[in-house]
């Protein structure tokens, strides 16, 4: 009886022992299938240290369940760990970008703004400055074309004067000179017989004194014409110099307002370009850090995941069959007590 209770025994021993061995080869090869598919060197060594655990547990005679669990257990841990890092990362990237990437756009539309700004202003006030310059020499030619008036109707008039003077003295000679012919032939009849020759001597001072008098006339008028055409040109000139000197005075304070708001613009823009650089300049450590990946963090945590995934399975197998073993261990030692 004792040898056929030994013989059970030994029976169910071996039976335990080798599903055990089962399930350690169905986990080393769920982990090694594992670190193929994901091309894992972590997993792959991970299979090597189970095996050599449980061949260095056998030869020890200890339970090899517990280390091989404990190394997948670690394992897992280490990747869960690592996925809650690469999580803490992935929110810390996108806020950071994110940020990061509106402050640019931000600093990038207040420099183009005040681009704009500072290129109209100076095409403005370069505007100005030309018209400024168009305006103070047409005032030059004013002035210098009322010089000339001035000058010319300066002789005008004094050439006028002096030819009017003549005239009137030649005219009043010649009104006298006929008076005294006219008295004289006119005060005794003796001289009726020169009446002849004295009527053509009066007849030639009246023709004189005719063409005097027009050419007076002539002189007074062509004076008071040339006066009249002066005083009208002389007036518009002082109303067009007027005008040219109100557009010369506003248009040069326009062009200084416009060149002060293109310095201050121009500071501005400056002080900005300088609060962009270091934010570009975090930036571009941001994308080296976040985005210029073999992998994105998206394809990391599938991998991850299915690592984790694989290796819990592997641990449930490893679990469920250290349960078994243990409960037929439990049977076998009471079996024997009872014999």
């Amino acid at each position: 009886a004792e040898a056929q209770t030994y013989g059970l025994n030994q029976e169910s021993f071996l039976q335990i022992t080798s599903k055990a061995s089962l399930a350690q080869f169905e986990a080393f090869k769920l982990v090694r299938k594992l670190a193929r598919e994901e091309n894992s060197p972590a997993l792959a060594q991970l299979a090597s240290r189970l095996e050599m655990t449980v061949r260095t547990s056998n030869a020890q005679g200890a339970d090899p369940f517990a280390k091989v669990k404990g190394l997948i257990s670690d394992m897992i841990a280490s990747l869960e760990e690592a996925a809650d890092a690469d999580a803490t990362e992935k929110a810390f990237c996108d806020k950071e970008l994110a940020e990061t990437r509106a402050k640019k756009e931000d600093k990038t539309a207040e420099i183009k703004k005040l681009s704009t700004q500072i290129d109209q202003a100076s095409t403005r006030s370069a505007k100005l400055k030309e018209e400024v310059a168009a305006l103070q020499k047409a005032l030059a030619d004013l002035m210098s074309a009322q010089a000339a008036m001035d000058k010319l109707r300066a002789e005008e008039s004094e050439a006028y004067k002096k030819n009017r003077a003549e005239l009137e003295q030649g005219l009043q000679g010649v009104k006298l000179a006929l008076k005294v012919l006219s008295d004289y032939y006119d005060s005794d009849a003796s001289h009726n017989a020169a009446e002849g020759a004295g009527s053509s001597i009066i007849g030639l001072l009246e023709v004189a004194e005719s063409d005097l008098e027009k050419e007076l006339a002539e002189v007074i008028a062509t004076e008071e014409m040339a006066a009249a055409t002066y005083d009208k040109e002389t007036k518009e000139n002082t109303v067009d110099k007027a005008t040219k000197d109100q557009d010369v005075k506003y248009k040069s304070k326009e062009a200084d307002e416009l060149d002060a708001a293109v310095a201050e613009a121009t500071a501005d823009k400056t002080g900005v370009e300088a609060e962009l650089a270091p934010v570009l300049k975090y930036l571009a450590t941001l994308e080296d850090r976040c985005i210029a990946k073999a992998e994105t963090y998206e394809e990391k945590k599938a991998k991850r995941e299915a690592k984790i995934a694989g290796l819990k399975e592997a641990l449930s197998i490893l679990e469920g069959q250290s349960a078994f073993l243990q409960r037929k261990v439990r049977r076998a030692r009471v079996s024997r007590s009872l014999m």
